[in-house]
């Protein structure tokens, strides 16, 4: 996904429409590159140390028991319950939810009026809905069961059947554009000259990185430069449907009279990568490329801001609806401040917190014999996009200087420190030329912000911030 809108793009109405209207933010950021995990944090408002989801397994806490009966329970929809909004959920949820251990379709997360929760992990055709605690099996035809239409035409009949006494909630996450990247038929033949782009990064070897990075060949072998580019078309491809999405929903907004009283959130889990540094396409990854999103903002007295992140979501989602914010147990803040300067004064952070923990799998990848155990996401060209020891946290600084300082968990306690503002490709690791005092104060910052919980996430050095709240009769989309 990119995490800039260019003029050739399957995304031209939702530009025009939500960002053109509102804001186009440059910097979102994800607290962690990978669905399940970064889906708690815009849930939980929690950075993946608090609410204790690694990876996409039941044995990372995707969707276990254990998020079930501690962060979910916390979650942002029960605070709008508790607002008395009406609440409508469509699409993919939590990679794991629907499995038997996490409880089946009949688990209806609590906060939820309406739900329309896919079962495990993203699919077009082919696959089961939990529809309000009941599955709902749906087949390959396009006009009934398309997945990203679907939801949108029971979003739709939602506005039609909510009261108007009460204000709405609703959130969609169509499949797009995950694997396995089915277009609709009408666009199936789109973007057919399109390729992955060819920035500063690409299919560029992963020198003096963390060692998953320098085992790609390089140059990459015409073969996986292929796959990828028909691998990014077909992501734009399936993107049209979504920009559709997009259209009819301000459309319905506009004919109820509630478009101007609604605020629209667009934005995405992680990003991904197409070539960057040799690796075929994935996400995981430190760097700009997998964890930037987009995020374009629509809503009522909206201006611009310089940055925020998805544990930010939930806490301007509930500022928005009226909650007392500074009550809550969660690490993000509420941009509301300065997405609306004229609701209160607000400050944003100064620095923040990546980590990721690694997935691997304990026997030999067979694509990859020679690298040995404890790899995942494994090519046939042996390139592997994961390992257990690929965990590693980072503090990302914009205020004084703008830095990213990596430390990797592995036997080499590897250490990837970049200056954006010099190197925005992340080619050169400066870790050898920095000043010893800085990276020891960087050292410092991902101690604490590794440790922190709630508020402590937010007091950071030379940051302060307001306790009270505004309440806006505005709806949230």
């Amino acid at each position: 996904f990119p995490f800039t809108i260019s003029l050739q793009t399957p995304l031209k109405k939702t530009k025009a429409l939500v960002g053109d209207a509102g804001v186009t933010f440059s910097n979102a950021y994800t607290a962690t590159p990978l669905c399940c995990p970064s889906r708690s944090s815009i849930l939980s408002g929690k950075y993946p140390h608090n609410h204790m989801v690694r990876n996409n397994s039941l044995s990372g806490n995707c969707s276990s028991k254990a998020w079930q009966s501690g962060p979910e329970n916390q979650a942002f929809p029960i605070y709008l319950s508790k607002k008395l909004y009406q609440t409508f959920y469509g699409g993919k949820y939590l990679n794991q939810y629907g499995s038997k251990e996490a409880g089946g379709v009949t688990y209806v997360p609590p906060g939820w009026d309406q739900w329309h929760a896919l079962v495990g992990n993203s699919q077009y055709y082919n696959y089961t809905l939990s529809v309000n605690g009941k599955a709902e099996v749906h087949g390959d035809n396009y006009e009934k069961d398309y997945l990203t239409d679907l939801i949108l035409n029971r979003s739709l009949a939602f506005l039609d059947e909510r009261s108007p006494q009460h204000p709405f909630f609703i959130m969609l996450s169509p499949p797009a554009p995950h694997s396995p990247w089915t277009a609709a038929p009408q666009y199936q033949k789109s973007f057919g000259d399109v390729k992955a782009p060819r920035d500063g990064s690409f299919n560029k070897p992963g020198k003096d990185k963390h060692w998953l990075l320098r085992q790609p060949p390089n140059p990459m072998v015409n073969s996986s430069i292929d796959y990828l580019d028909n691998a990014f078309r077909k992501r734009w491809q399936t993107l049209l449907s979504v920009d559709d999405m997009v259209e009819r929903l301000v459309k319905k907004l506009e004919d109820v009279k509630e478009l101007n009283n609604t605020y629209i959130f667009f934005t995405s889990d992680n990003g991904y990568h197409t070539g960057q540094f040799s690796l075929p396409i994935d996400k995981r990854q430190l760097y700009e490329f997998d964890i930037r999103v987009p995020l374009l903002v629509r809503g009522p007295g909206i201006q611009s801001m310089l940055l925020l992140m998805n544990i930010d979501l939930p806490m301007t989602i509930l500022d928005i609806a009226g909650v007392n914010v500074s009550t809550l147990n969660m690490d993000g803040q509420s941009f509301l401040p300065q997405l609306v300067p004229s609701a209160r004064n607000g400050t944003s952070r100064p620095y923040f917190l990546v980590e990721y923990t690694g997935e691997g799998h304990l026997p030999t990848d067979p694509y990859c014999p020679k690298l040995g155990p404890g790899l995942a996401n494994c090519f046939p060209d042996c390139v592997c996009e994961d390992a257990f020891n690929n965990t590693y946290a980072c503090v990302r600084t914009f205020k004084d200087y703008n830095l990213q300082y990596c430390e990797f968990a592995d036997n080499e306690a590897f250490v990837e420190v970049y200056n954006l503002t010099a190197d925005p490709y992340q080619l050169e690791n400066i870790v050898k030329k920095v000043d010893p005092a800085l990276l020891q104060t960087m050292n410092q910052r991902l101690i604490k912000l590794q440790s922190c919980e709630g508020k402590s996430c937010r007091d950071l050095k030379n940051m302060h911030f307001l306790n009270n709240f505004i309440t806006f009769s505005g709806h949230i989309l």
